[in-house]
């Protein structure tokens, strides 16, 4: 263990949030979530862990290199944020979540005349009142089928429900329902039970989860024990929902700061006149120096602006973040300086308020030299952003920013450098696959590099070509009906997958 994760251990907080372990080359290799974080994370690195955990739990200690937290206000925030890590950095550690399944929880939407509850993976600012999410799913269907059948709730899908909609629906019959189809109910006294049921999801009716324990109990002694397997099951499930929300609602309400507080933030860390509404971040990306690109990624007011995305192949060299850089930088602002404010943030004002490098010191200073040449060295302030430690860097004199983890500052950096990782990885596969798929091409007889580029022309991409018949691909200048057939073997040989 490193003197820095040393350091980092001593001072966790206690408090719920997630936790990134990253490794040597600074790659996000496992994501994990903790009610107590200083108890959990502190847990890896015993010695008892490491002489008596299991294999993989081993390996992953003896790869983690730094730690990354983020503190949330509850469990339940930490269950959303633990999902939505792994689906973005998908680290090599995690077994589970990998997939696209995220928790499930419950959505009671107050705005239609009959409201309903649903279930839903995505928690939306829609308006509607959400529940969880809750690790098992079992326990979030139980709770919505029990609170629909005590308080009549519909369960048909109609936006207003009419006499039509029962014709296809017993849940009159079968389900408790209050059939407001069939007008047996008024809006007013099915809005009423909806609010109960809003209650009790929010634990403020435990007398409700007594009574099922008691219908229990009172089965059991007439030796109903199926019906008493029934009722125990149900009261277990409720028991846990109410308790998981009692959680998420009972955590204290920590002030959260917002994309306004980070810019403010960081305008004063860094010296600069105004908030920075427009950064423009640039990362390369490659592999063992093949297909090198660049991405750019914008973010007004603290949000990212895919509208204003923009990435580049780099032309000058392979294996040289710095100068890929350099090359970027001048191909953007050079644009820039082109249009003459007319491609612009704001009419006159086309450039950023603030440039952000992902890399060290090389990049920035390389990014601070174009500017200088393009005669934008005081228009257009540059800061870097070291993955290793999560630096700011300056390069002008003054010392690398380390800023807590919390910093609404950091976390706005943070993001952004993030995303253009992402966007970068994702151009930089994109050219690899095409690649791999175009030399499929290289290998048929009688396609030299005329023809290649003339099919890929003409078909768009392999894929493209590979579903096409042969007569089709016969039409082409110089493509025999020999030569087509024999494309078409050779391509129907090999797994193209589609476009």
């Amino acid at each position: 263990m490193n003197d820095i994760l040393r350091e980092k251990l001593k001072h966790l907080p206690e408090k719920p949030g997630c936790y990134l372990y990253r490794d040597r080359a600074g790659t996000i290799i496992y994501v994990g979530k903790a009610v107590n974080l200083r108890r959990r994370v502190q847990s890896y690195f015993r010695a008892s862990t490491l002489r008596t955990a299991p294999p993989k739990l081993r390996s992953l200690v003896h790869h983690v290199e730094d730690l990354e937290i983020r503190t949330v206000r509850s469990e339940a925030e930490a269950l959303l944020t633990e999902s939505h890590l792994i689906k973005t950095y998908r680290p090599r550690f995690n077994i589970l979540l990998r997939d696209d399944k995220r928790y499930l929880a419950l959505r009671a939407d107050p705005a239609p005349a009959f409201p309903r509850l649903t279930s839903c993976r995505i928690i939306r600012d829609d308006g509607a009142l959400y529940f969880g999410p809750f690790p098992s799913s079992a326990v979030v269907r139980c709770a919505i089928d029990f609170a629909e059948k005590r308080y009549g709730l519909r369960r048909c899908r109609a936006l207003i429900p009419s006499p039509e909609d029962h014709e296809h629906c017993l849940g009159d019959v079968i389900r408790f329902c209050s059939a407001p189809c069939l007008g047996r109910i008024s809006q007013a006294d099915y809005r009423a039970r909806f609010d109960e049921a809003c209650a009790f999801l929010r634990g403020e009716r435990p007398a409700v989860i007594d009574e099922v324990r008691t219908r229990m109990e009172e089965a059991a002694e007439r030796e109903d024990f199926e019906r008493a397997a029934h009722l125990r099951d149900t009261w277990l499930a409720l028991k846990a929902f109410t308790r998981q929300r009692a959680k998420a609602r009972n955590a204290p309400a920590l002030p959260k700061p917002t994309a306004e507080d980070g810019l403010a933030e960081l305008a004063r860390l860094l010296g600069l006149p105004t908030p920075p509404r427009v950064i423009e971040c640039f990362d390369i990306s490659h592999l063992m120096g093949t297909h090198t690109v660049a991405s750019m990624v914008v973010a007004v007011n603290g949000l990212p602006d895919k509208r204003r995305y923009r990435r580049f192949r780099i032309r000058t060299v392979t294996n040289d973040d710095p100068h890929a850089m350099r090359e970027v930088i001048t191909r953007r602002y050079t644009r820039l300086l082109q249009e003459a404010g007319t491609a612009a943030r704001l009419p006159g004002t086309p450039y950023p308020d603030l440039i952000l490098c992902d890399g060290a010191e090389l990049q920035v200073r390389q990014t601070r030299d174009v500017l200088r040449t393009l005669g934008l060295f005081d228009t257009i302030p540059v800061a870097g952003l070291n993955e290793h430690f999560e630096e700011i860097v300056l390069d002008d004199g003054r010392p690398n920013l380390v800023l807590p983890r919390d910093s609404a500052a950091l976390r706005i950096l943070i993001r952004l450098r993030d995303e253009a990782h992402r966007f970068a990885i994702t151009f930089n596969r994109t050219l690899r696959r095409r690649a791999l798929r175009e030399s499929v091409l290289d290998e048929l007889p009688g396609i030299g590099p005329v023809r290649k580029r003339q099919l890929l022309a003409a078909f768009g991409s392999v894929s493209r070509l590979a579903a096409a018949d042969e007569e089709t691909i016969a039409a082409q200048p110089g493509i025999t009906p020999e030569l087509a057939k024999a494309i078409k073997t050779a391509l129907r040989a090999r797994i193209i997958d589609p476009d």
